[in-house]
């Protein structure tokens, strides 16, 4: 199965339509966002990602801070769309039961990865002016 094809079939799953259902709700209340970034940050550390996959884990980071500093106010300018497809695609990711589940060894994250570096694909935009905007914000705060 090419990656195209499991990413289709993934966006195309039961699992994540149910992700995406639940992604409003959560972008929409600052202490579910966080709930679901500790919950993020909690896989993230068990799986323990080496190799290949350090890129899957920093790009997940990077989605992590996204939502962090839309909950706390600090960066607004993300598209509403933006944020509840980053909650859907995180709300999959914890999720242990889909296309592909978790518990299978090593290929029970391959629809995980295959979606989050779709996502930091599809969102280059947004994820560029947050970087900048990051990245001028760690300015202001050093200097």
């Amino acid at each position: 199965m090419n990656n195209e094809s499991l990413i289709a079939k993934t966006l195309k799953s039961v699992f994540f339509r149910k992700a995406t259902g639940k992604a409003g709700r959560y972008a929409s209340n600052a202490s579910r966002l966080m709930e679901l970034v500790s919950e993020v940050a909690g896989k993230l550390k068990h799986v323990g990602f080496k190799g290949n996959l350090a890129e899957f884990q920093g790009s997940v980071r990077l989605l992590i801070r996204m939502v962090q500093a839309y909950s706390s106010g600090a960066y607004r300018t993300l598209p509403w769309k933006s944020l509840v497809s980053i909650v859907a695609v995180l709300i999959y990711f914890v999720s242990p039961i889909d296309l592909i589940p978790d518990f299978l060894p090593v290929i029970g994250i391959t629809d995980d990865v295959a979606l989050v570096l779709w996502l930091i694909k599809t969102l280059g935009d947004d994820i560029a002016k947050f970087s900048e905007w990051e990245k001028n914000e760690k300015t202001i705060n050093i200097g």
